[in-house]
């Protein structure tokens, strides 16, 4: 039976004009891409190739078989292309992220993602406020200081906790709290709620507690509640992450270290909404995405 390979690789010396070229383009050496054309013809009792040191052309039983073979091959071949091609993972994958993502996750990444799965496109909905990941149809979260319930599957990216901090110049107007009761007499800066709840909860000498706190200003997005702690607008509720450069350089102070809330929930996780299997697009994001940021922070991997 002949070896649909080599009669492939016969249509490409034809095509290209000389066993060189024809080589150079199925990237294999010449003398075994000859050494196959020769086998070729001993299988078929023919010569199908007339070579001189300048100039090579099919034989008539040559250009018999070449008319023959190259459209069923090129058929063939072009099945095969289509059929990687739909292998391929294409679709679109739905992102909640925080609303730092871009300020994390580099634009440029974004264009080499692109560049390698030219069918995924992604659509992100970056929030710092807790999505509904179901009724929002969401594919992946990138959550940092939010509790993600049970039912997803949760990746692990980096450890962290919640810490309550404030400006300098705030403090010098409002003396820091002594008991997380005392809370409730300071400006409190809290994410957007959804629920409507202005609650904290933390982990103390006294175990898990709950607090009240009341607040002129909310907003969705980490950074915003960053720059309104820095600014002296009141103490805020904080990932760890985000504040360690603010207090290592004197534009934050800890309020309360005693207390933090701190769980394995509330660091850098990556959740998945989809039950395995992971729908091949979405899984070859969250690995991009989780390669990057560990590139990014390798600190506290």
């Amino acid at each position: 039976m002949l070896d649909l390979n080599d009669l492939a690789m016969f249509v490409h010396v034809v095509r290209a004009g000389s066993f060189s070229e024809a080589a150079r383009r199925l990237r294999m050496p010449a003398n075994t891409l000859s050494r196959r054309i020769d086998q070729l013809e001993g299988q078929l009792g023919t010569r199908l190739l007339h070579r001189s040191t300048r100039k090579l052309a099919p034989s008539t039983d040559g250009q018999a078989l070449f008319e023959r073979c190259a459209p069923a091959l090129d058929q063939i071949f072009e099945i095969e292309r289509h059929n990687v091609d739909r292998q391929a993972p294409s679709g679109s994958v739905r992102v909640t992220a925080m609303a730092a993502l871009f300020e994390l996750f580099r634009m440029e990444w974004l264009a080499e993602f692109y560049a390698r799965y030219p069918n995924i496109s992604i659509d992100f909905l970056l929030d710092d406020a807790a999505t509904d990941l179901i009724a929002e149809r969401i594919d992946l979260a990138l959550r940092i200081g939010i509790e993600t319930g049970s039912g997803f599957r949760v990746r692990r990216l980096a450890p962290n906790a919640m810490i309550l901090a404030a400006s300098p110049a705030y403090l010098e107007r409002h003396p820091a709290p002594r008991t997380l009761r005392a809370l409730a007499e300071h400006d409190c800066l809290t994410i957007s709620n959804r629920q409507g709840r202005n609650t904290w909860r933390l982990q103390g000498p006294r175990g898990s507690q709950e607090v009240s706190i009341n607040g002129r200003f909310a907003a969705n997005d980490m950074r915003v509640l960053m720059q309104a702690c820095k600014a002296g607008l009141g103490i805020a509720f904080l990932p760890q992450l985000m504040t360690e450069q603010a207090i290592a350089q004197g534009q934050l102070v800890r309020v309360l270290p005693n207390y933090q809330r701190a769980s394995t929930d509330l660091g850098l996780q990556l959740v998945y909404t989809s039950r395995p299997p992971v729908p091949p697009a979405v899984a070859v994001f969250a690995e991009f995405l989780t390669k990057k940021l560990s590139e990014e922070w390798p600190s506290h991997h």
